[in-house]
């Protein structure tokens, strides 16, 4: 009895210490179940403040109307492609600073930290001057009306034009997630959402002293809180705070580590990409609908973005443990840690999932007043559920293969299943059957169910487990 209560109360310190990141845990030593719990808990509310991004914007946009709405919605489609690089760069950083971090080589995990900065922010840069500069052509390009081209190409400019932001975002907290400080990428965003949520509905309604500038200040709000946490991630970094300490000789261009960055993420960026330009191409066919479809169908997303990012937060943590445990010359734990956290992700999303089929219309009417979003929305969420139990598994084998560095596994899994499969699927119901929006949410279901069993099947063979990082 006293030893069980003295085994809770260490699990529970434990946790507390890695909420605070201030104790530097070996994750590679201590039980899989208390790894993946350590990893998992600080990973999970940074995915959750991440969403807290999306979920706020649509909050309050949402009081200016469908065209408002349908701007954000046609605006982050795009800006999904930005994502996909910061992704897959993100994938390549996790993989080889967790590598390093394993074999205790704390100089190395700070020099791929440092390439992957500077390359982030080359690729980035030139995305925010071509974003601003062609940002009412690319509206346009989506389907958007010129009512939503007048409503919102401000705010497009804005997201577009602070790609840098967002880049760093993704890079540094996937060096401290590597280095298996999840609690710092925690408290970034964390920082980082305190400023949105204060700043939006003040610059979109025109609080105070604020002026009122609609959707745009949305886009202000946002770009202030993105910039507001990487300014925090950067003195962590520099001061030393994570395992992994960047200085500026780290930041030298070396041609073996970079070219050796660029292969990795080369896999990333496209397995990324790959699903981002489908969601693209669905978000495009959902538009030939109106704006009451695209805004139904953003808001459902945003709601799904939401739930599903904890899971994600699971995710990282395998693709963590897979990492180091590697790196320590532990093939066999990084599986049973990966095969652990699936387990844990099929309940949590199951559960979701009963949640979003009974209660879709109340959940999506918290963000939309008018009827024919509440609609589209509430179908989309419920038939998106039904493939949750199947995302789960998808989502934590794929970030296994990440962690370990095989990148091109998942990439041709997710070629075959949303290019091959999801498009032509999404088409064919939507139109030629005549399913309409409902199609594209059947298709996107089927799709991401069939890459879950081809991604465990694949893993279960085990050639990640000899990947060269």
């Amino acid at each position: 009895m006293r030893e069980g209560i003295q085994e809770n109360y260490g699990l529970w310190r434990s946790v507390a210490d890695a909420l605070r990141g201030d104790v530097h845990r070996d994750f590679t030593a201590v039980s899989i179940g208390r790894a993946i719990t350590l990893l998992a808990i600080p990973m999970v509310l940074e995915m959750m403040m991440e969403s807290l991004f999306a979920v706020v914007d649509m909050f309050w946009v949402a009081h200016l109307g469908a065209d408002a709405m349908a701007t954000i919605g046609l605006t982050e489609a795009v800006e999904t492609l930005l994502y996909g690089v910061a992704m897959g760069l993100s994938v390549a950083t996790t993989a080889m600073v967790s590598r390093r971090i394993g074999e205790h080589d704390a100089e190395r995990a700070a020099d791929a930290a440092g390439q992957s900065i500077v390359l982030g922010m080359i690729v980035a840069a030139a995305a925010s001057i071509a974003g601003a500069w062609f940002a009412p052509e690319v509206l346009r390009l989506m389907g958007a009306t010129g009512g939503i081209v007048r409503t919102g190409v401000g705010y497009t400019r804005v997201i577009y034009g602070a790609s840098v932001p967002v880049m760093l975002l993704f890079l540094i907290n996937a060096v401290f997630r590597g280095a298996g400080d999840a609690a710092l990428a925690m408290r970034v965003l964390w920082i980082g959402n305190l400023v949105n949520l204060i700043l939006n509905p003040l610059l979109i309604f025109g609080v105070g002293p604020f002026p009122r500038l609609g959707v745009l200040g949305s886009g202000v709000g946002t770009t202030i809180g993105r910039s507001t946490g990487v300014a925090v991630q950067i003195w962590l970094l520099v001061r030393g705070s994570s395992r992994v300490k960047v200085g500026l000789r780290h930041l030298h261009l070396r041609a073996a580590a970079m070219w050796k960055l660029v292969r990795m993420s080369m896999g990333g960026m496209f397995q990324y990409l790959v699903g981002m330009a489908a969601w693209i191409v669905l978000v495009r066919m959902v538009s030939t609908f109106g704006s009451e479809a695209v805004a139904g169908y953003t808001v459902a997303m945003r709601i799904f973005i939401f739930a599903i990012l904890p899971s994600w937060g699971l995710a990282n943590a395998a693709a963590t443990l897979v990492g180091q445990n590697l790196g320590a010359g532990r093939p066999e734990r990084a599986e049973q840690s990966a095969w652990r956290a699936g387990l844990y992700n099929m309940v949590f999303l199951g559960l979701v999932a009963v949640g979003f089929v009974t209660m879709a219309r109340p959940l999506v009417s918290v963000f939309t007043p008018e009827a024919g979003v509440i609609v589209v929305a509430a179908r989309a969420l419920r038939v998106i559920s039904y493939g949750y139990i199947f995302y789960a598994w998808g989502m934590v084998t794929v970030q296994a293969f990440n962690g370990a560095g095989d990148t091109w596994t998942p990439t041709a899994i997710s070629l075959g299943t949303n290019w091959a499969l999801q498009m032509p699927l999404a088409w064919v119901l939507a139109f030629p059957l005549g399913f309409g929006p409902g199609g594209v949410f059947w298709a996107v279901a089927i799709a991401a169910s069939v890459f879950a069993v081809v991604a465990v099947t694949m893993f279960r063979r085990g050639g990640w487990k000899r990947q060269v990082v």
